[in-house]
């Protein structure tokens, strides 16, 4: 994808309204491992800046990452209108690319429409992982089975083993 292709959409996709519906069983995250650990980020927005930037909505803590180094965009599924996914774009929301690019499943490449277990790597020991998390269940139905708990007292134990003497 051309630099001004990948421009053009983030500019068109950020200024339309982008609201989702909420239904859907489908949950995005994002674990990141940085120099301070790992995060775990539930994506929700339609636009995620990523990078050491304080103003970042996904924070890098490193010095080998750039200020504005990646751009998450969430755009619909064609067949599914409650569904949809994230495509990650290398460089801020106005097409300037990062100095070291995106490294996606030991690929070097520009951009990528994310799928389940995809490996970004944003430079030495900084990567994520992106899941996608899908619940087959349908909302309002439930299986009994779910709420069938049996809870133990601790105290229970020791009252059992007393009967077995």
């Amino acid at each position: 994808m051309a630099k001004s292709d990948t421009k053009q959409l983030l500019i068109n996709y950020s200024s339309t309204d982008l609201s989702m519906a909420a239904e859907t069983n489908e949950n995005h995250l994002l674990i990141i491992e940085d120099d301070q650990g790992r995060k775990e980020f539930s994506l929700e927005q339609p636009v995620y800046s990523i990078g050491r930037d304080r103003e970042c909505n996904i924070r890098l803590m490193s010095q080998f990452v750039s200020r504005r180094h990646a751009t998450l965009v969430r755009l619909p599924r064609e067949h599914n209108s409650q569904s949809y996914y994230y495509r990650i774009v290398d460089g801020d929301a106005r097409g300037k690319p990062s100095s070291n690019g995106l490294m996606i499943n030991g690929r070097k490449i520009p951009a990528h429409d994310l799928r389940n277990e995809d490996e970004i790597v944003f430079g030495p020991q900084v990567r994520a992982i992106y899941y996608l998390l899908r619940n087959t269940q349908r909302l309002g139905q439930t299986d009994s089975s779910e709420y069938d708990i049996t809870l133990i007292n601790p105290g229970m134990a020791e009252d059992l083993e007393d009967i077995g003497d």
